[in-house]
């Protein structure tokens, strides 16, 4: 492989990601810092909670830096509270919080509902000989799909799984499903 995956370390699920990841033999670098960032080839930004992750952006110096590594190309894997930071626009979000606007969807925080209506479903994938099972825990809803955006998993009939150029988006957790082929995927991405 050789390329080193960067996964943001500052709050939510990115121990299962470097789990996975490493499961799959990727050198993982856990990223706090805009030194950290700089020194990765792809970056996975985890689920958890969107308003304190764009806070913590804002307070480790990391916004700018991943702005500018995100208008290079930079490979991204985005699950739930990622799918959210990296989306155009956020509905319910707070009026500061951190969207980067790369990739070219509308997204509504919590749009599943609270934590007590988390649930898991069985998805096709475009790409995937079998089933993804996947883990929605106070996932986001895709409202709006822009032209290049290319649509790999619905659940239904709302849009759960995207990708768009590098940026690969994901409402679910791939993380806490068992399952490693997501990732695997991003992998030979990259």
């Amino acid at each position: 492989m050789g390329a080193r995956i960067g996964v943001l370390a500052l709050q939510g699920a990115f121990r299962a990601h470097a789990e996975v990841l490493r499961g799959l033999g990727a050198e993982v670098a856990e990223v706090r810092t805009p030194a950290q960032l700089a020194e990765v080839d792809a970056l996975v930004l985890p689920g958890g909670e969107s308003t304190a992750m764009s806070l913590l952006l804002v307070s480790t110096g990391l916004v700018e830096p991943l702005r500018h590594r995100l208008a290079g190309g930079l490979p991204v894997l985005g699950t739930c509270a990622g799918m959210i930071l990296l989306a155009r626009e956020v509905l319910d979000g707070r009026p500061d919080q951190v969207s980067f606007g790369a990739i070219d969807l509308v997204v509504r925080r919590n749009a599943y509902g609270r934590q007590v209506d988390s649930f898991e479903a069985d998805l096709a994938v475009t790409g995937l000989d079998r089933p993804f099972h996947a883990v929605f825990i106070r996932a986001p809803g895709v409202e709006a799909v822009g032209p290049d955006v290319e649509v790999l998993a619905e659940h239904e009939g709302r849009v759960v799984l995207a990708r768009q150029g590098a940026i690969t988006v994901a409402s679910f957790h791939p993380e806490l499903s068992g399952d490693p082929r997501l990732h695997e995927r991003f992998l030979q991405e990259v």
